[in-house]
């Protein structure tokens, strides 16, 4: 009623001054042109002249111009809503969808109803439809209880924006692993570039030192570090989770999939910390930026007033939770879990490192858990065998895993190597031992195989007695001792070279003409060697 008033008054003009346009009165009173139209042909209608008095701007004449441009709805509803009833069943149809079908929009509904001879403003059918047909209706919800001290810990990851890495330059985002206290809302924040086991524990592991303690019970997002496979009520963790959950006491409740109501302690959050802390700050590496997210999570939103509790969640959680919390596990190695096929050579690898495994368990896959220490195997659960960690290139042989023919071969044992050849006889392992007296051993190690070789092909005795003599002889060769075998001259004393006998021969001579006689030395005199000159 008063803005109808304000409008017509405005348009008879007021202390005497000209009448304004609609255009003015509507700036004036803030209202569109085309309402300001509408009250004062509305008022015309009703008997208003332009020179007229405001004085006849009574109640009567306000209630005519809000009956023409406002009438009185039978049921709270106009025409439209009316010509809407009688498709409430087809609207109710489309908006639900069938089996074949799916929910139509509204957009789409207005459409085809307008096919059918119902136009009507697009706005009443969305409230028809809203109202009557259960299109977009939502479901109540309800406050869950925030539960005993020292208890839950909800868990989030959120993504603030970019940073440039301090060492390599490159811009990289940062995402923040966002713990809450659900009882004191207390939160720390960690800030990583990836999303990994290594980095969702690195982030435990510095809030329980933050904290003072562990909680009993993580509530955290479906995190593919954590949850191997999402279930409502049997959630399968990953391996590695489960040992790090057992490492520090405590469970993991982690809410549904895409179900941001389990966890609504932490999910606002994430705004907050991305307004309050992230948006307008400079940090020239992650380091400081981590530092200066713990100095504001304990002196910004620690002591802040909380808008739900109306306390400060670093004051609650001192006096009431801290003391509850679990002991602060110990440091944690993060290992390695995978899944590894033993290979043809008796080796698997594990993180670009090789460890050998009997022959038995050839072409078996089995489970590893590679700490910074140790990496042990597993074939359905039971340990079946365990090395030292290597650095990546590295390799770890267990000789027992080898076959015996083969394992000095592999490792290159020139000391087994030569006792073996020593077991068939002491001149056997002399010569074997002569062979590798050399700069790289190992380039002669099939040359003693060969030795060997004739030792099972001629028998250990006669490789014996060839070895005898061609030490004697200073001969190291094992083609000689090979030639020696096939002749079986390994027996027979060698001949010696023979002395020229009396008997002349073709290319015999006498010493005598091996015999010089040297020129004499004269002497010059000074005259002559200048005439030489």
């Amino acid at each position: 009623m008063n803005e109808i008033r304000e409008v017509l008054r405005l348009w008879l003009g007021v202390a005497g001054l000209p009448a304004p346009g609609l255009r003015t009165i509507a700036a004036h009173c803030g209202l569109d042109r085309k309402t300001v139209r509408r009250y004062v042909q509305a008022a015309h209608a009703a008997g208003l002249r332009r020179d007229d008095d405001a004085s006849v701007i009574d109640d009567g004449l306000i209630g005519a111009v809000a009956e023409a441009v406002r009438p009185v709805r039978p049921h709270g509803h106009g025409a439209a809503w009316e010509q809407l009833l009688a498709f409430e069943g087809q609207i109710r149809a489309w908006v639900a969808g069938d089996g074949e079908q799916r929910p139509l929009t509204i957009t789409k509904i207005h459409t085809l109803l307008a096919r059918q001879g119902c136009v009507v403003p697009y706005r009443t059918l969305h409230r028809f439809a809203s109202e009557r047909c259960g299109f977009g209706r939502k479901g109540t919800t309800v406050r869950v209880a925030d539960g005993d001290p020292g208890v839950e810990c909800q868990i989030d990851f959120g993504y603030l924006g970019m940073l440039t890495d301090a060492t390599d330059g490159r811009r990289r985002k940062v995402h923040a692993l966002i713990f809450t206290a659900v009882y004191s809302r207390h939160m720390f924040v960690w800030l990583t570039y990836s999303q990994t086991l290594a980095a969702v524990i690195a982030g435990c592991q510095a809030a329980w030192a933050f904290f003072g303690g562990v909680f009993a019970v993580l509530i955290p997002d479906n995190l593919k570090p954590v949850i191997a496979s999402a279930d409502a009520l049997n959630p399968q963790f990953t391996r590695g989770w489960l040992d790090y959950a057992g490492h520090g006491g405590f469970l993991t409740d982690p809410a549904r999939v895409r179900s941001p109501k389990d966890k609504p302690r932490v999910e606002r959050v994430v705004q907050y910390v991305r307004r309050n802390f992230w948006d307008g700050e400079t940090f020239s590496s992650l380091d400081e930026a981590q530092h200066v997210a713990t100095v504001w999570c304990e002196r910004t939103a620690g002591t802040r007033i909380h808008g739900t509790t109306c306390a400060r969640p670093l004051e609650v959680f001192t006096a009431e939770e801290q003391p509850l919390l679990l002991a602060m596990p110990g440091v944690y190695d993060v290992p390695v879990f995978k899944a590894v096929k033993v290979h043809r050579d008796f080796h698997a690898e594990v993180a670009k490192a090789l460890y050998s495994l009997p022959e038995c368990w050839i072409g078996t896959t089995l489970d590893v858990r590679a700490d910074g220490e140790l990496v042990k195997f597993y074939h359905r659960g039971t340990l079946v065998k365990v090395h030292p960690r290597q650095p990546a290139g590295g390799r770890s042989t267990d000789r027992g895993d080898l076959p015996e023919h083969k394992a000095g071969y592999a490792l290159r044992d020139l000391a087994a190597l030569i006792a073996a050849c020593a077991a068939h006889g002491p001149n056997i392992g002399i010569y074997a031992e002569r062979i590798l007296d050399d700069p790289l051993p190992w380039t002669r190690m099939r040359t003693v195989y060969r030795l060997l070789g004739l030792v099972r092909r001629y028998g250990a005795q006669r490789v014996e007695a060839a070895c005898s003599l061609s030490l004697d002889l200073d001969v190291v060769s094992v083609t000689k001792i090979a030639s020696m075998l096939e002749r079986a001259t390994e027996t027979c004393a060698p001949a010696l070279p023979r002395a020229v006998g009396q008997e002349a021969t073709r290319f015999s001579r006498d010493p005598s003409e091996f015999s010089s006689t040297p020129t004499p030395l004269t002497v010059i005199s000074h005259s002559e060697s200048e005439e030489t000159r």
